[in-house]
């Protein structure tokens, strides 16, 4: 689809108020697009959403309609936990997984306007182009997309921010981008992604990026903060502060039961403040086929993440696990690539559910320094750990004697390999 295709007609606009956004904006205006800009309101820290609103109109569009999605983003960046699904080097998916709930809250403001074409400012080298894309073909077939940074017009005016600040210049928009921007910033409640200008240089260092949700950890408090956090059947219900009298903060008890977003928010505060899960440096593989370096602000994300682990630990047994470690890889796949919504994830989310209801109970954790440090498991109901049969002392059921028969039937195995001469005696 190419803008020549849209003149006098209604267009749909994912926008976030920032370069792009505002370029595209004032660019579809001028070209007789009448571009109805939505914005998904995720919980992000670096933009308050009435200015972005103000900002927008200023760039010609017809209506700026802001939608609520806080909720929906902590639902998914808790099924993210959940299935404990990390993209290659750690990376919580903050991004990938907003980009599906984006498309997922505004399109009942896009039918309910009559809008049949939406659009996007992703860029075509980029793995958001690819997301938007597929959650829109997989939510509302019916509904075209327009991608200007496909389309040829586009491309001859804007080979990139160079270009586009010196145009919103030129028109007087209200762009905050400067030629000199270090990087770029994507923001959502569940962390920040930093990339592209200095950071595409692998001599810069990740503690380059002046974090948002926390300080680095070399700039964290020298003294320990205590963490308990409790899970009831998969989803955080509370996080107390132990240290609350140096902090001044009370604990969690007696208080009404915190919504999720809450505790996103206080799991953000807190392990932000100690270093935690900020400055994360990985060059991933994107969707598209090329290399990319990021890196990660997930504070909350890390916290609830690493005491939904240690309950993992206890809960499940070596073919639970090695089922849930498969999966987590798949699923962080499918929502980096852009298939959140389709039947292989829906498959993956419902294998999870009886994993998920076995995870209950309290981790209570060290912050120091970006460091998580277990302290504490308890209040486990389901938990296969015991400590009698652990035991290297002469305690509990456990008889030493009774592995000499295990070990004469594992033997067998061993030695038809050796007797059938598939034993690499010299390996390396």
């Amino acid at each position: 689809m190419k803008v020549k295709d849209l003149k006098g007609k209604k267009v749909g606009m994912a926008v976030s108020g920032g370069l792009d956004s505002c370029t595209i904006t004032h660019w579809l205006t001028t070209n007789g697009v009448k571009v109805i800009c939505l914005v998904a309101d995720l919980g992000q820290q670096d933009e308050e959403l009435e200015v972005v609103r103000k900002r927008l109109l200023d760039c010609g569009a017809l209506e700026v309609v802001i939608v609520e999605a806080k909720n929906q983003m902590a639902e998914a960046g808790l099924q993210v936990i959940q299935a404990q699904a990390r993209y290659e080097g750690g990376y919580w998916n903050t991004t990938g997984i907003a980009r599906h709930i984006t498309v997922q809250t505004l399109l009942p403001k896009i039918q309910e306007k009559g809008i049949a074409i939406f659009s996007h400012g992703a860029t075509g080298r980029g793995n958001d182009q690819v997301r938007f894309q597929l959650a829109i073909n997989m939510l509302a077939q019916h509904v075209e997309v327009y991608a200007p940074w496909r389309d040829p017009a586009f491309l001859s005016a804007f080979g990139g921010r160079k270009e586009m600040i010196k145009y919103c210049e030129k028109n007087n928009l209200p762009i905050k981008a400067t030629p000199d921007k270090p990087y770029s910033t994507d923001a959502n409640l569940l962390g920040l992604t930093h990339e592209a200008g200095r950071l595409e240089l692998l001599s810069t260092p990740a503690d380059f990026v002046k974090p948002k949700m926390g300080v680095l950890p070399k700039d964290a408090p020298n003294e320990e903060e205590v963490v308990q956090v409790s899970f009831s059947e998969g989803v955080p219900v509370s996080i107390e502060v132990r240290s609350q009298e140096e902090r001044g903060e009370g604990t969690e008890g007696g208080r009404r039961q915190k919504s999720l977003v809450e505790i996103f928010q206080k799991a953000n505060q807190v392990a932000g403040r100690n270093g935690i899960g900020i400055g994360l440096s990985v060059v991933e593989n994107r969707f598209v086929g090329i290399k990319s370096r990021g890196v990660y602000e997930a504070p909350g994300m890390e916290l609830l993440g690493q005491c939904y682990e240690y309950l993992l630990q206890l809960v499940l047994d070596r073919r639970a696990r090695d089922f849930l470690d498969y999966i987590s890889k798949q699923v962080a796949k499918q929502i980096y690539q852009g298939y959140w919504f389709d039947t292989a994830s829906q498959m993956m989310r419902a294998g999870l559910a009886p994993i998920i209801r076995l995870v209950s109970g309290t981790i209570v954790v060290r912050l120091y320094k970006g460091q998580i440090i277990f302290a504490q498991a308890k209040n486990i109901p389901n938990s296969l750990y015991s400590e009698e049969r652990a035991s290297m002392e002469k305690i509990g059921e456990f008889d030493h004697q009774d592995s000499e028969g295990f070990l004469k039937v594992l033997s067998m195995g061993a030695k038809a390999l050796a007797c059938a001469g598939q034993i690499d005696t010299n390996p390396g």
